[in-house]
């Protein structure tokens, strides 16, 4: 096992890393940028490194200055968390030349599987199915609208080394299509680095669901099941559950069985994700593989019992898996809402800002994976997402309504988050009965995000205006229209003079 492991992350996934590296007995080490300062990663880490300035391109992304910072403070390993270098093919190998341990896949692995139609090549290969589509990158606008009329309208335009929703274009016919080309290459280029594109067919009723996988440098991988990821607005992930309320004992025995087959056609190392586009009649298709920790991982650790991140190091320092397939059990029903610094009421516009208050849910089964704290600042500099908020119980119902409690429970006071929206998909019936799929949120996002809650004193205001306006019969039936889930109208009437006996 490594004596002390560089974290080249911030916020709740370096604080996930340092944990699990305790329990492992290995030492840690933080870097930091100018905005982070006082963040919990830096105050929780044996040793910390002041890195750069706060744009992530002179702190987090500077490899250089992060490998001179593991070489200067002894460590032997440098795990990447998600995100930032964690899929860089050029940091894992400057990391080997300098006989220090990344850990995650090889860098061949991570080149291999960051172009997507070498992903798609590679599956197809291993005899697993793939979307319809390109299988090599359309070498001219002609050649891309006839695939297109090969597979048929709608069809989504996708960056050959693009991930989490950018770079991607629906096209639902060939005069759209002419149009978006350009603008798809243009987007490819400034994200990217690279105008490739290629085009898959659009399955508009599909569901997202990923295979996690392990594996060792022995050659042994198994998997820990899947999970449902098809709760997404504009393909970027809001809520993840385990088990699929979908899935079927003989279905996930058998894309199981694919996602294994393609982390061994690539000579996968340590933990991936496989993931996979399912259709309403259970017909599957490989959709890519992301080559690192995934933000969800915590509900399959909750219902496995198995660490990931600890699995990880265990892995890079060269332990082989202690675990075979049959000893992979799911027990119970988790789920993960990804909590962002964001306004869903104003068409989720980052919120940056001082964390006034906070209170976090808790209770038999609840869990919450976050840096925040009362005083903290979230930066307008990186990712919204701000806390991780999991739950577990014996049934899905149960951990349903166990979220919602969570939620309620869950109180960020000096920047906006998207937890109204996490408690209007909670309650949404399709949602209940498991008819979910990658269009869900986007179809609904009106009847999901009603208008702005109005505070109890906005609404006794309000009411004291009407009352006078309008006289008290009229006052009681619009209080009645008005009322809001926590609000007593008892309360509300005992603020207004003359109305409390109308209630």
């Amino acid at each position: 096992m490594f004596n002390k492991v560089l974290v080249a992350n911030r916020g709740e996934i370096a604080l996930r890393v340092i944990r699990a590296c305790r329990e492992l007995g290995v030492k840690t080490v933080a870097v930091y940028s100018e905005a982070d300062v006082n963040s919990l990663h830096v105050q929780y880490a044996d040793e910390c490194y002041f890195i750069g300035a706060a744009e992530p391109s002179q702190s987090y992304l500077n490899i250089d200055k992060i490998i001179e910072t593991a070489r200067k403070s002894g460590c032997e390993a440098i795990h990447p968390g998600y995100g930032f270098l964690s899929q860089i093919p050029a940091f894992a190998e400057t990391c080997e030349k300098n006989g220090l341990e990344f850990v995650g896949p090889p860098a061949k692995v991570l080149r291999l599987m960051g172009n997507k139609v070498e992903a798609r090549r590679a599956a197809a290969n291993a005899g697993v199915p793939v979307i319809p589509g390109s299988l090599k990158p359309a070498k001219s606008p002609d050649e891309a609208i006839k695939i297109a009329e090969k597979v048929g309208y709608p069809v989504l335009v996708k960056a050959v080394y693009g991930g989490g929703g950018k770079g991607m274009r629906l096209v639902k016919s060939e005069d759209e299509m002419r149009h978006v080309l350009e603008t798809a290459a243009l987007e490819a280029e400034s994200s990217f680095g690279s105008r490739e594109i290629y085009v898959e067919k659009f399955l508009p009723m599909a569901r997202h669901i990923e295979f996690q996988t392990l594996a060792d440098k022995k050659g042994r991988i198994i998997h820990l099941g899947e999970r449902e990821c098809s709760i997404q607005r504009r393909y970027q992930k809001l809520i993840e559950e385990t088990p699929s309320p979908f899935m079927t004992v003989e279905l996930r025995k058998e894309i199981g069985a694919s996602a294994i087959k393609i982390a061994k056609a690539i000579n996968y190392v340590n933990a991936g994700t496989v993931e996979f586009l399912v259709d309403q009649n259970g017909n599957y298709y490989f959709l890519e593989m992301n080559t690192r920790l995934q933000v969800e991982h915590l509900i399959t650790e909750m219902v496995t019992g198995i660490d990931i991140v600890k699995e990880q190091i265990k892995i890079a320092a060269g332990e082989k898996l202690a675990y075979s397939q049959s000893d992979v059990k799911i027990y119970g029903h988790a789920i993960n809402c990804r909590i962002n610094a964001e306004d869903p009421y104003e068409n989720f516009a980052p919120s940056p800002g001082t964390v006034t208050n906070l209170r976090l849910p808790g209770g038999p089964g609840v869990r919450v994976d976050t840096h925040l704290y009362a005083g903290c600042t979230v930066s307008v500099f990186y990712d919204p997402l701000v806390a991780k908020l999991a739950v577990w119980s014996l049934s899905r119902l149960e951990a349903i309504r166990r979220m919602r409690n969570a939620l309620d429970e869950f109180v960020i006071d000096g920047v906006k988050t998207t937890i109204p929206l996490h408690k209007r998909i909670m309650e949404d019936e399709d949602f209940l009965r498991g008819a979910v799929h990658i269009n869900f949120v986007d179809e609904r996002i009106d009847k999901l995000l009603p208008k702005k809650a109005l505070t109890e004193e906005e609404i006794a205001a309000l009411a004291a205006v009407l009352v006078n306006q309008k006289g008290e019969a009229k006052v009681k039936a619009l209080a009645l229209r008005r009322q809001q889930k926590g609000v007593s109208l008892w309360k509300l009437a005992g603020r207004v003079r003359g109305l409390r006996r109308t209630f």
